[in-house]
Parts: structure tokens; sequence; C-alpha cells
């Protein structure tokens, strides 16, 4: 059976696939009875079900987060004044696939294209890095097989941007690639950039998980966030070497790089950018970010039932109604 692409799916679509159990929600009606919503997924995106009332409520037995099912059901929408939303309909009892069968790695969102690329971009802007000190800071982390494995691998955030496997590569590689060309035009040190760039988001490898849930956060990413995650990573790095690696000035000055990234305070800053090259770092994340938000938005097709030019409705993922481009620039 072909592979299921949910976001293309029309109304009216009768569908018959195996599915990721994303979330479970058990909810009652005014009058008390049970009755439940799940969201499905795989590698191309998501839907929720309709609700499944308590008359058929057994058929979700089973469907908890994490599990594979086989869904049999109907695309339809529901909502009103122009803000209509796809659901699935749910027309016979969900099979749960025993675990032994699946990969719960094929049915997650993963970035296109070929990872190695990436890793041979970064290595080599590695290699044109002057700073020796700068040299082995990086290579305490980008020199671990280990490390590179979880990094290729981890999403550049649980729900938002850069949601896919192999997301924070993607992420780190467009920040990286932002900085430097800013950096070329202002005049910044271009070496410190690049290893503020790509130290920047370390601590998501410690603060994000890939479960059979999806992506989620892990204790201390929870507890600590990957902002601060990044430079506790840097020292412990650091102690397990046991000898310095830069200079305690140029340390401070990369830890202020990684805790300043998110540029204020309200969104998650420890501090604000108080260099050129922490500013710089701290907009390319920024660039990176909102235009994949913009992108999977203008990809969205519950934004654009309707079928016009602008979005039916306000976005969340950029917070006000998009444009569609009619017309090609050929």
């Amino acid at each position: 059976m072909a592979p299921l692409n949910l976001p293309m799916t029309a109304v009216g679509e009768r569908i018959q696939h195996e599915l990721l159990v994303l979330d479970r929600s058990e909810k009652t009606t005014s009058s008390g009875d049970p009755f439940v919503i799940l969201k499905l997924g795989n590698s191309s995106g998501h839907i929720e079900t309709a609700p499944i009332w308590s008359n058929q409520i057994e058929w979700a037995d089973g469907a908890v987060c994490g599990a594979v099912v086989q869904a049999i059901g109907q695309v339809t929408t529901y909502g009103k004044n122009g803000h209509s939303k796809r659901q699935l309909q749910i027309n016979a009892p969900l099979r749960v696939i025993p675990q032994e069968l699946v990969t719960v790695d094929d049915f997650l969102p993963r970035i296109a294209g070929d990872t190695v690329r990436l890793w041979d971009w970064i290595d080599r802007v590695r290699s044109e890095i002057r700073s020796r000190a700068l040299q082995r800071t990086l290579a305490l982390f980008f020199d671990d097989d280990g490390f590179r494995v979880r990094f290729e691998r981890m999403p550049g955030s649980t729900g938002g941007h850069h949601a896919k496997i192999g997301g924070l590569l993607l992420h780190v590689f467009e920040v990286t690639s932002i900085a430097r060309t800013t950096a070329k035009t202002t005049r910044a040190d271009l070496d410190l950039v690049t290893a503020g760039a790509l130290l920047h988001d370390i601590g998501k490898v410690e603060a994000y998980d890939i479960s059979p849930a999806g992506f989620t956060y892990t204790p201390c990413g929870l507890l600590v966030g990957h902002v601060v995650l990044g430079v506790l990573m840097m020292e412990r790095a650091i102690a397990r070497l046991g000898q310095a690696v830069c200079t305690e000035g140029q340390l401070l000055e990369l830890q202020h790089l990684v805790l300043s990234h998110h540029g204020k305070l309200e969104f998650g800053s420890p501090v604000v950018p108080m260099t050129l090259e922490a500013e710089i770092v701290h907009w390319a994340d920024e660039a990176s970010a909102k235009a994949n938000d913009m992108s999977e938005s203008l990809d969205d097709p519950d934004g654009f039932q309707g079928g016009g030019e602008l979005s039916d409705k306000r976005l969340w993922r950029v917070g006000r109604r998009i444009w569609r481009r009619p017309h090609a620039w050929d």
C-alpha cells in the first residue's frame, strides 16, 4: 500500500492505513458521557479523529500514545465561519499493531535531503576556522561520533520549527549559513560567529527525546532548558578532557553566545546579546526558525481550505493570515 500523505488527503477521501497515536484526549459531554479524540500521524503529518462517542468508545481500546493502529475512516470537516478543519471520522474499531512489527521512527516526520551533505558543509566551515581555541572547543562535540549521531537525529523543536527527525541538524546548518553571511557583511568576527552558530543549540541533544509518542522533552529539558544545558554541556566536556581548550575569557564569550541566542528574557534567554557576534547569532536563529514557520504554514492545507490566495484564518505558527502567491516568477 502506498504511503498516506495526510496533509494532502481530500475531504471525503476514505483511508485504511497504519498510523501512530500521537495523543489521546479522554473527555466527557455536558451530560457526563465519555468520549475520546485521538491525534494520529505518520511521517507526512497528523490529523485528529472526530469524537469517538461512548456507544463506540471501545473502538479506541489500546489506542494509547505511542501505539500504531490501523485506522479505517473518512476525512471530514468541522467548524464554522470559514474556520473549518479536517478530521478523520473513524468507521471501524482501531486495530493495534504489535510493537515488534513496526518501527516508530518510520511514522515520524523527517527532513528531506541527504544529511551527509549537511555534515560535509559543517565540517568544511569548521576546518576554515583559524582560531585554534575555537577549533578545539568545537571538536569536543563535533568530533564525537556519539554526539553526532544524537545531533543528527534530534528535531529542531518538539512541535514548532524544524520539528522533524534531522531538524536540529538542518536548523543549525541554516543558522550558521545565515550568520556567516551576516558576519562577512558587517565585518564581525567570522570564526566566532561560526562557532557560536554551531554551538547555540547543542543543549537540544539533552533537552529533547524521540519516543513512541513523538518528540518530547526530557526531564532536564523541562527543568533546565536547552539554552542553559548547552553551557553545562560545554563545561562538562572540558572537565572530561581534563585540560583547557581556551582561556576563561574566551569560554565566557562562547557561553554568552549560547545563553543569549533567544534574544530577550521573555523568550527564554537568561541574558540579552551584548556583543556584535551574539546579536548576529540571535537574528540568524530567528531567521531560520521564522522562515521555517512561514514555509510550513504556506504548505498547510488546513489553512487554505477555501481555495483562495489568503489563508482562511490566522495560522498559529506565524500568528497572522498569510498569502499564497498565485503567479510564477519565471
